[in-house]
């Protein structure tokens, strides 16, 4: 199954990687695209969500990275405003 890596940059400038084990994500989140914080967040979850339940249709089990995401991004946008930007880069 091919994984995507995409990098967000925040709107204080620092950037980090979301992981996914699957394209699913390019379905909701596309390098380029500038979203705010909240929407990001929306989209991303939903997105890692499928993606886990890809994993678990091929192989018999959710993928708990893409869990560990979730929740590593969940903690990251607490630090912004919701309607701050962020950037989806490639």
């Amino acid at each position: 199954m091919p994984e995507v890596r995409l990098t967000l940059e925040w709107p204080d400038g620092q950037a980090s990687e979301l992981y996914s084990p699957s394209t699913v994500v390019l379905d909701h989140l596309r390098p380029g695209d500038s979203l705010t914080v909240a929407e990001l967040e929306q989209r991303a979850i939903v997105a890692l969500r499928q993606a886990s339940e890809r994993v678990r249709a091929r192989y018999g089990f959710a993928c708990t990275r893409a869990d560990e995401e979730e929740a590593s991004l969940r903690r990251r946008v607490r630090g912004y405003e919701p309607s701050a930007l962020v950037q989806v880069r490639a």
